[in-house]
């Protein structure tokens, strides 16, 4: 389908929606327990269908319905987002095909990750279990007047389940192919005034593609735990306090890079069958642990106070502190050979806080405030490799055939002549903000809103490297380009500022159905990057500063209910300048490059009908048409669509949760997704992309003493569709691009309990 009819099948639709809500205006107001999807995305508790820009809101029970366990499921189920955990170490996350997964400390991310209202973003620290959750907002477009300015595109907004009144508990044990264990349950206690809840969360299976090293494990095994507890205070009606402390561990197996060239033992390579990846011998001593994987932990505590102090007016702060800490090995060649053996150690800590006057009468909503956002982390590279297999494997010359067609390594007949290397950079930023948001509403029908947030950062990068010369050529490094800073770390600083507006303007067609427009700034922070250059006198700083990413989103649509039928509809239009892009260099470091002008047309829809009282049909849709600008200034990089961005997204599905009498219940959640041709890098290798992929889901069971108890059983990719979850990465900057194979076919049991 093209652009254009695209667009007008959208209208039309839209037009149709529009008349329906019109004659609908004289019936009586909906059911609220079926409408009143409650959200904080604007800061203050608001109808979903209320808030003036485009929400997907899941609750904890529903993902439950869907057996999302997993950030990178819940995007299978919202249009125009796509979620790719290469790791938990490395996760792609995707909002309208803008990709923010950059783990270099120096540049800053493009998705804000929020949790229990505090800013996660940094990718090596941001993913994390999502168990005992009350809801999951994923905010679509510019948010940085709400969100700060990591939410160039959008922000996913995780609210855990908060201590109540009474006692309550639940425990859900599991098991599935792969010897998959699984267990997951909470205790809360409390009263009026005081409440505290205990959660966790443990996940442990094999690795799903087999590993035919005999000093390795299979590979994409996981051993994950998530904690958390919470702390909730009312000691009078105006003021409450909430502390959460989460911690969240994984000790996961090998991330399985597979060669596109290489072969193994078992035959000409390929994503979907065995792997050799052997590592290296001096893994434990270079890279600092003897197995491919990684071990991970993440600190986290957050508190909240908030204060009604006068009638219509509200205090709140909002406080936060993460650190992490993780070590992921990984065999970038992905084959036996001893060839691209690195590591990567990215360790830091965020602290956020934020302090938020809002004031709320009948005709004016309105907040205003500011916000302290410091991190400091580093990402340290160590590098090991046997000289002589390094250069057969690049084709040098200086040795025999990288990897024998019988997956032999002919240079380990050889004695081994070990090297190694290292490099790092470092990213100390310091944000300060003030913010103001006022929403009027002169008639009952219309509400307008303006907002901004004034924003100065201080950015401070750092580089070091320690590379010895090449044992073998006698040259200044294995890895040509590589630069021995000689024991120095090159810094460099700059302060930016930047305006950050906002405007909405929401039209109420009747109680349940909704119109609104927006147009929003988002920026990305710019890039104090810094390496090292060898000059004759010694090394010195190369500092390549990229500029500020700014984008300018505009969007409208419909949001509400009429009749059975719930949903929403949505076009939007973005404009890109400065689109930073990271690109992997010959030296096996990621780099961020302006690819100039971008722009991106796209098209969201989301629907549900009743179909019965215990029967829901839903559906959702996302088009993008997007990209780099084809215009000659874009150099290589004009006319690329973007990493990671599907032209079209499509999910359907059917809930079930029949009364069979007795306190029994039947329930069910068959889903089908649907994803268009992606690309794995910019500029697009066609040769690496991955065609569409279509995925069938369920999970289904029964419940029983009224719902205390639950049997259930649930099936992932239950065609077991092949297709590549990435390709290209570190592998490809050498000559020999890797593949990772996305999850098989999933299934297993589980019983649930609850008081």
């Amino acid at each position: 389908m093209t652009i254009r009819r695209f667009i007008i099948a959208s209208l039309l639709l839209s037009t149709g929606f529009i008349a329906q809500a019109a004659h609908a205006q004289a019936a009586p107001a909906s059911d609220p327990e079926e409408n009143e999807v409650i959200v904080t995305a604007q800061k203050v508790e608001q109808r979903a269908v209320d808030v003036p820009i485009t929400i997907s809101v899941n609750s904890g029970q529903r993902l439950r319905d869907l057996g999302v366990s997993d950030l990178d499921e819940l995007s299978n189920f919202v249009p125009g987002l796509n979620i790719q955990e290469q790791s938990a170490n490395n996760p792609g996350i995707v909002i309208r095909g803008i990709t923010s997964d950059s783990g270099s400390a120096q540049q800053g991310p493009r998705v804000t990750l929020y949790y229990n209202g505090v800013d996660i973003s940094r990718s090596r620290g941001s993913y994390q279990a999502i168990f005992d959750v009350d809801r999951i907002e994923v905010i679509k477009g510019p948010q940085a007047t709400l969100f700060g300015t990591a939410s160039a595109v959008g922000a996913i907004s995780i609210i855990s389940a908060k201590p109540k009144p009474g006692t309550s508990g639940a425990l859900t044990l599991g098991y599935g192919n792969f010897d998959a264990r699984f267990a997951a349950g909470f205790v809360n206690y409390g009263t009026d005034t005081i409440g505290v809840r205990f959660a966790g969360e443990y996940k442990n299976r094999d690795g799903y593609v087999r590993n035919l090293s005999t000093v390795q494990r299979d590979l994409y095994s996981q051993d994950q735990l998530g904690l958390r507890g919470s702390l909730h205070f009312a000691p009078v009606d105006d003021f409450t306090l909430d502390f959460v402390a989460t911690y969240d561990r994984q000790r996961n197996g090998g991330t399985p890079f597979i060669s596109s060239r290489l072969p193994t033992e078992a035959g000409p390579p390929n994503p979907f069958g065995p792997a050799n990846l052997s590592g290296s011998p001096q893994s434990a001593a270079v890279l600092g642990a003897p197995l491919l994987g990684l071990t991970r932990d993440v600190y986290d505590a957050n508190l909240t106070l908030s204060y009604d102090f006068a009638q219509g007016w509200n205090f709140t702060t909002t406080n936060g502190y993460r650190r992490f800490d993780s070590l992921e090995i990984f065999d970038a060649d992905g084959s036996r050979a001893t060839f691209l053996e690195f590591a990567e150690s990215a360790f830091g800590y965020q602290v956020n806080h934020e302090g938020r006057f809002t004031y709320t009468d009948p005709k004016w909503r309105a907040s205003f405030g500011w916000n302290y956002f410091r991190e400091d982390g580093q990402q340290i590279v160590p590098f090991s490799t046997n000289e002589r297999v390094f250069f057969a494997c690049l084709g040098g010359g200086l040795g025999p055939t990288c990897v024998a067609p019988n997956g032999t390594v002919p240079a380990d007949a050889l004695p081994p002549i070990f090297n190694q290397s290292v490099f790092g950079n470092i990213g100390r930023n310091d944000t300060y903000s003030v913010f103001g948001d006022v929403a009027w509403t002169p008639v009952r029908k219309l509400e307008l809103t303006a907002g901004v947030r004034i924003q100065i950062e201080k950015r401070r990068s750092g580089f070091f490297a320690t590379v010895p010369r090449s044992i073998l050529t006698g040259g200044p490094s294995v890895i040509p380009g590589q630069v021995d800073t000689r024991g120095q770390t090159f810094f460099s600083e700059d302060s930016f500022a930047a305006v950050l507006p906002r405007f909405n303007a929401l039209y109420r067609i009747n109680d349940d159905v909704n119109f609104f427009v927006t147009v929003s700034k988002g920026r990305r922070s710019p890039v104090v990057q810094v390496g090292a250059a060898s000059t004759p006198a010694g090394p010195v700083p190369a500092i390549t500063p990229v500029g500020e990413e700014v984008v300018w989103n505009y969007e409208g649509g419909l949001k509400g209910r009429v009749g059975p039928l719930s949903g929403s509809l949505g076009l939007y239009y973005q404009q890109y300048f400065n689109f930073q892009v990271s690109v992997v260099t010959g030296t096996g470091q990621t780099v961020t490059v302006s690819a100039g002008t971008a722009s991106n047309l796209g098209f969201e829809a989301e629907a549900n009908l009743k179909l019965l009282s215990w029967a829901n049909l839903f559906a959702n849709v996302g088009y993008i048409s997007g990209g780099i600008d084809r215009t000659p200034a874009n150099g290589r990089f004009a006319g690329n669509r973007f990493r990671l961005q599907p032209e079209v997204q499509l999910a359907a599905g059917l809930t079930i949760d029949a009364p069979i009498g007795g306190g029994f219940k039947l329930f069910a959640t068959p889903t089908v997704t649907y994803r268009s041709r992606i690309f794995f890098e910019v500029p697009n290798n066609p040769l690496i992309a991955q065609g569409p992929v279509v995925l069938a889901n369920l999970r289904a069971g029964i419940s029983f003493m009224d719902g205390r108890y639950e049997l259930s059983g649930f099936i992932r990719n239950a065609t077991n569709a092949r297709y590549l979850l990435d390709a290209g990465n570190t592998g490809g900057a050498f000559g020999g691009a890797t593949l990772i194979p996305a999850e098989p076919r999933f299934f297993g049991g589980q019983i649930a309990a609850k008081f």
